[in-house]
């Protein structure tokens, strides 16, 4: 006629599987291009005119359609993965778009202009 027993051992099952949970709930998911560029998007306060004008420094031309997909999440039916050139082309464009075009340093020969 014990009645605390199974109060106890449902409130210890109770708090072990909340504890597991949080562990699964945090442990290091790598990111993904999406995730970088997302994360990016948001420190810099970019918009998406920003982006595809940033992409348009390295002559890599993309429409506002196809960097929202980017965007989306993972479960939406338009959701595209970022490949690895278009992250790449970004990074460098936002390069130039902070830092402007690269500047020849002392000892490089200026390049000709085609007459």
């Amino acid at each position: 006629m014990w009645t605390g027993l199974p109060a106890i051992r449902s409130e210890a099952d109770k708090q072990k599987n909340e504890y597991q949970f949080s562990i699964q709930k945090n442990k290091a998911m790598p990111l993904t291009n999406n995730d970088i560029l997302k994360k990016l998007r948001v420190a810099l306060k970019l918009r998406d005119d920003d982006i595809v004008e940033i992409l348009k420094l390295v002559d890599y031309p993309i429409s506002k359609s196809e960097l929202g997909a980017f965007f989306r999440s993972i479960e939406h039916p338009n959701y595209k993965p970022l490949q690895d050139q278009i992250l790449r082309n970004f990074l460098n464009g936002l390069i130039i778009y902070k830092r402007g075009p690269k500047d020849k340093g002392p000892g490089q020969t200026p390049e000709k202009k085609a007459e």
